[in-house]
């Protein structure tokens, strides 16, 4: 008698715990970013730290956002207009050639990485600026003309 009761009781445990688990996931997954593939991409992104290696994939698969997001690392100077330009140098034919400047470069990647988590937490694009704004402009001045 004991032994049924032992495997009815571990069961629906694992049935509540399995069930709340679900839920859960339900709620954080509400605003799933979009990301490129990172196999096409150069060498020396997929050699690069996983923040750079997100950032990319993030501005390569959310150009309509990243166009919007400037940057405040003095890019402007080389002709970037935007955060997305320190990733993308030009896209013809859907390829993608890709600037490797955010490689090396913390304040554009940090701003992507700001992009991807205030997206998630339900931001629009002109808040995220806002924030971007507020935030990097003591680095230098913004590279959307």
């Amino acid at each position: 008698m004991l032994n049924k009761r032992f495997w009815f009781f571990l069961t629906l445990t694992l049935v509540i715990i399995s069930t709340l688990t679900t839920g859960c996931n339900a709620t954080t997954d509400e605003h799933t970013l979009k990301m490129a593939p990172l196999d096409p991409m150069p060498q020396d992104v997929k050699m690069s730290p996983v923040t750079v290696q997100q950032a990319y994939q993030f501005a390569v698969a959310n150009p309509d956002v990243m166009k919007q997001i400037p940057c405040y690392c003095g890019c402007g100077k080389v002709g970037h207009t935007s955060n997305y330009s320190c990733y993308v140098a030009s896209e013809q034919n859907s390829k993608i050639e890709y600037d490797l400047h955010a490689v090396g470069c913390s304040i554009c990647v940090d701003i992507t990485q700001d992009t991807m988590r205030l997206l998630k937490e339900g931001k629009s694009p002109s808040e995220i600026k806002a924030y971007v704004d507020s935030t990097y402009s003591k680095y230098g001045p913004s590279n959307i003309p």
